[in-house]
């Protein structure tokens, strides 16, 4: 199954997933300010998009990045589980 497909499914094919919607679906820990804070220190490994330059401009995540951050939390579990299940 591919993950960009399912995202698309999920989010009504928006390119870009706003911050709350990301936090509120996959970091609920997490609020929007602290996802960006971590983000910013490098912390979570997923590029930010700004939709204008504005520091206060709407902030979120290209599908394709999400995608591409879910497979590889996906690939570093699998390797993970492999370890302790040989």
């Amino acid at each position: 199954m591919n993950t960009s497909f399912l995202l698309m499914a999920q989010y009504n094919g928006k390119a870009i997933i706003p911050v709350d919607d990301l936090c509120r679906d996959y970091f609920p820990h997490l609020t929007p300010e602290k996802f960006v804070r971590k983000v910013t220190s490098g912390d979570i490994k997923i590029p930010l998009v700004r939709v204008e330059e504005s520091q206060k401009a709407a902030k979120g995540v290209h599908i394709n990045d999400l995608a591409e951050y879910l497979d590889d939390r996906r690939a570093a579990a699998l390797r993970e589980y492999h370890q302790f299940h040989r």
